[in-house]
């Protein structure tokens, strides 16, 4: 019961937020255009900025464990793959293939899976070294994967590769990856007034996020891909951890450790996914159909993956 607190305390109040930001757009508070405005400002300032503070400020030395960042790469780098290369060949809706992949893959590890290792343990030493492994590598291979499956982008050219390149390059969310990794690397302390200026703008990432995703979200066009979001919600919160949790245990990683590598697998879609699929010439309506089932389910989810490792003693 008190896990199942936890995991609600951290979850609920994120699919409120993305509730309340339908509601604002069916009571016409906000409209299309508002929206739009909204996701670009999220997906340009934001949400880079959030991902520059969290990477910026995480103290990589004094908690390094090579074998393990190696390990959440690897895990992720195969499940990228995997998923990507099984959608390629059995989805016949082409359009939804980078959708699909990335809303299977990319968890909600800043948003949602910091706040549900603290809850457990109170600190979250172990979430910035999984962070490094996964999350350069999950926003780098959705800017591949959506650039080279976008609508009427299925097949791979010089000019769609350099295209995919170039945004690649541009994309904001890998330049801020890029600098605060290297602001971590050099130690870099910013003024009290720097570094509340980016505070601000990294606190209101989330819930513009949140707001943005809700006020976006089609009923009726998310009814018509129900399947492939169930496939997708399945994917993310059940079959990722059942296939690599067991990994995880036979190499020895217990305790907060594991627990992180249970947030990489089996936390919620983040609601970034959503807006780097808008941004990007993508329909959206499957990525959030996907990002609002794993964030409600991801509750029940994770509290049954945190029971079973505690029944075999492993937390």
């Amino acid at each position: 019961m008190e896990h199942l607190i936890f995991s609600l305390n951290a979850t609920i109040p994120i699919f409120l937020t993305m509730v309340l930001g339908y509601l604002f757009k069916q009571c016409r508070m906000i409209d299309e255009p508002f929206v739009k405005v909204l996701n670009k400002f999220n997906f340009q300032v934001t949400l880079p900025v959030m991902l520059f503070e969290d990477l910026a400020g995480a103290d990589f030395a004094s908690v390094w464990d090579g074998k393990y960042v190696l390990f959440c790469f690897g895990v992720t780098f195969v499940s990228i793959f995997a998923i990507w290369g099984i959608s390629s060949l059995l989805l016949k809706e082409k359009d939804v293939i980078g959708e699909f992949t990335q809303g299977c893959y990319r968890s909600s590890a800043a948003v949602l899976g910091l706040a549900f290792i603290q809850n457990i343990y109170g600190t979250s030493l172990m979430a910035p070294l999984m962070i490094i492994g996964t999350v350069p590598l999950y926003n780098v291979m959705a800017v591949v994967i959506l650039s080279f499956t976008g609508p009427g982008e299925h097949k791979l050219n010089k000019e769609g590769l350099k295209k995919s390149i170039m945004g690649i390059a541009r994309n904001p969310i890998i330049i801020s990856i890029v600098l605060g990794i290297a602001v971590s690397l050099m130690h870099v302390e910013f003024p009290y007034i720097v570094d509340k200026t980016i505070h601000n703008f990294s606190v209101m990432a989330s819930p513009l996020a949140l707001i943005g995703l809700g006020a976006g979200f089609e009923g009726r066009k998310a009814v018509k891909k129900l399947r492939l979001t169930a496939v997708c919600t399945a994917v993310k919160l059940l079959l990722l951890p059942a296939l690599f949790l067991p990994v995880a245990l036979w190499m020895g990683f217990t305790g907060e450790k594991l627990v992180a590598i249970l947030v990489m697998l089996g936390s919620a879609t983040t609601p970034s996914c959503y807006i780097m699929a808008k941004n990007m010439g993508h329909e959206g309506v499957l990525t959030s159909g996907t990002v609002v089932a794993t964030t409600f389910f991801s509750s029940v989810s994770l509290t049954f993956w945190i029971f079973v490792l505690k029944y075999i003693g492993a937390i």
